[in-house]
């Protein structure tokens, strides 16, 4: 902040010399000069009307001598007078309470209108914190000065998250909804705050908030998350394993989060005496294509040019297939952003919503792409599709384009 007050302090000796520099500097040679030349310029236009009376014969010569003299007397008691010091407090006092009350007014309008609280912060966030710890303290700052701002109130939030202090972070996430609205995204993160800090006990709030979340995002991963954790605690393993099968299938291949929600997969197989795969303890009905070996697609996926430019790196991506004749949940789902494209993905049986739902089950389907900024699956702002494939045991390479736009 030093900075900051030196060039103000700079800006306002500049304003102060300006308004008293005349004042040191003085003006009243110039003005005694000019009233002597006024003074001298009447002298001689009384002495020019003397005369032109003499002249006329209205004046004898005393009487024009009379009157000179009485002109120049006068002229030289206004000289006389212009030499002694006079004394000009209004000028003189004007700039010198203008140049207090400058800086005193310059001052309080700063403190009123200004954002040195702001300045401060914004000096401090650009510099690397120390720890976590100073980092939340940053953040706590930043909603003080800024309680509009829902990218304070979103970091803020994980942060406390990331320090187990859930309660701070439900808290977070209530203002961070009231100015952003209810997205599935943070309805999903606000239950889970709320889940941790009522000691992992749920409730009908819980289930209202997930319910909400997920009819805004059937793959809102936060929530299908935390679903299966309630209910592999509630000891209703069968849900547990249908929602984190939901969540693996959203997931990216190579997201590293798969691995522990696989390994919870298979604890709740286990629990209920179905070790290995659970899958065929449930057989499916068989499909159009049962008894195929599994099937896996090769899909090359890029922005059309057109496209490019209306889009942000962050917005998500979905690549999957859906069955021509058959329900209209996709068979297989991959997650990427924008900033992935252009990629080649594969599309297979492990990419299952639903382990009765394979491709693997049917002979023909559709590729499709859709861009979607806000992270919903069902719905985006641009998305490409692939005509009818007919699938076979062999690898195939079909190229998805993206560009057009996303009808309802």
């Amino acid at each position: 902040m030093i900075d900051l007050w030196i060039g103000a302090g700079l800006l306002l000796l500049a304003a102060l010399a300006f308004l008293l520099l005349p004042l040191l500097r003085g003006r009243r040679p110039q003005a005694e000069e000019d009233r002597t030349a006024l003074n001298v310029a009447l002298y001689q236009e009384r002495l020019s009307e003397l005369t032109a009376q003499r002249d006329a014969g209205t004046l004898t010569d005393e009487q024009w001598e009379a009157g000179r003299a009485d002109a120049a007397r006068e002229l030289f008691d206004d000289t006389e007078d212009g030499d002694k010091p006079h004394s000009a407090r209004l000028g003189r006092a004007l700039p010198i309470v203008a140049a207090v009350l400058v800086p005193l007014i310059g001052l309080g309008l700063y403190m009123h209108w200004g954002a040195s609280d702001e300045l401060q912060l914004a000096r401090e966030f650009g510099e690397q914190p120390r720890s976590i710890e100073e980092m939340t303290a940053r953040l706590e700052k930043a909603v003080q000065a800024q309680p509009d701002s829902s990218e304070a109130w979103y970091f803020l939030a994980r942060t406390y998250m990331s320090l187990e202090r859930p309660a701070d972070a439900a808290a977070a996430y209530a203002r961070l909804i009231e100015l952003v609205g209810r997205e599935p995204e943070l309805l999903g993160q606000w239950a889970q705050a709320l889940y941790f800090a009522g000691d992992r006990q749920w409730s009908e709030e819980l289930q209202k908030l997930t319910d909400e979340a997920l009819r805004g995002n059937p793959h809102e991963l936060t929530s299908l998350g935390l679903l299966g954790i309630a209910a592999y605690e509630e000891g209703r393993y069968q849900d547990a394993i249908d929602f984190w099968e939901r969540l693996v299938a959203t997931l990216p291949v190579e997201d590293p989060s798969r691995e522990p929600i696989q390994g919870g997969i298979e604890r709740a197989r286990e629990q209920l005496g179905q070790a290995g795969s659970a899958s065929s303890a449930v057989a499916p009905e068989p499909g159009p294509g049962a008894g195929k070996a599994d099937v896996a697609l090769e899909v090359a996926v890029r922005l059309d040019a057109s496209v490019a430019n209306k889009v942000q790196p962050t917005d998500a991506v979905f690549v999957f297939a859906r069955a021509v004749s058959g329900p209209p949940m996709p068979l297989a789902v991959k997650r990427l952003t924008v900033a992935d494209l252009p990629v080649t993905v594969s599309l297979s049986d492990a990419d299952a919503m639903t382990p009765q739902l394979r491709l693997s089950n049917f002979d023909q389907v559709r590729l499709f792409a859709r861009v979607s900024r806000s992270g919903d699956a069902t719905k985006g702002e641009w998305v490409g599709a692939s005509q009818a494939l007919k699938l076979s045991g062999e690898s195939e390479t079909t190229e998805l384009v993206i560009d057009q736009t996303d009808q309802p």
